[in-house]
């Protein structure tokens, strides 16, 4: 495979994009590449055209593979491995969602139910974290019920919801061309 400069391009955007997000940059450019790869790519050819080495390469593998955004492909007369991402951008979506709710938010739940038992048991001093800690445990287990629930929507419908972003303004009194920071105070 030859990296045309698009393909270039989104491999580097993407691994910026993930450094931003928390996640290796190698990782990401792992998934780009094999994104968009029109066949399974080797450890090998991932190592050559990315330009890292081969041990970076398979810890970005197995992280991958560990995701669910990557998988391992064999070849009957080809003894090396494989790797293609998910195609669907969809389900690419999903799985990852999902992912990092189990990674993020589901730990964060358990560490705000923690802190808000350990705060009601503390004196009148600790009212007002107690107070605010409860806030955030609402709006995380407000969002988190939010995505379990679309997380069932048929992709249809899903894609129908992600599209329909300026009919929900109208629905729920915004406007569809306010700035999210205006709409927010």
């Amino acid at each position: 495979m030859i990296l045309t400069p698009a393909a270039q391009k989104f491999v580097l955007h993407w691994g910026e994009m993930g450094q931003a997000w928390g996640i290796n940059r190698t990782m990401a450019q792992v998934h780009a590449l094999l994104f968009v790869s029109p066949d399974p790519l080797d450890a090998e050819e991932i190592s050559g055209l990315l330009d890292v080495s081969r041990s970076n390469v398979s810890t970005s593998l197995r992280e991958l593979i560990t995701w669910g955004v990557v998988r391992r492909v064999h070849i009957i007369g080809d003894r090396r491995d494989r790797f293609e991402a998910l195609k669907d951008v969809m389900e690419t979506f999903r799985v990852i969602m999902a992912e990092r709710k189990r990674r993020e938010m589901d730990p964060t739940i358990a560490l705000l139910e923690h802190c808000v038992k350990e705060a009601k048991a503390g004196d009148a001093s600790e009212e007002y974290t107690r107070e605010q800690l409860e806030k955030m445990l609402e709006f995380t287990r407000m969002v988190t019920t939010w995505y379990s629930q679309i997380d069932h929507l048929p992709t249809p419908a899903l894609q129908r919801l992600f599209r329909g972003g300026a009919k929900l303004m109208k629905l729920f009194g915004g406007s569809a061309s306010e700035p999210a920071e205006a709409s927010a105070h």
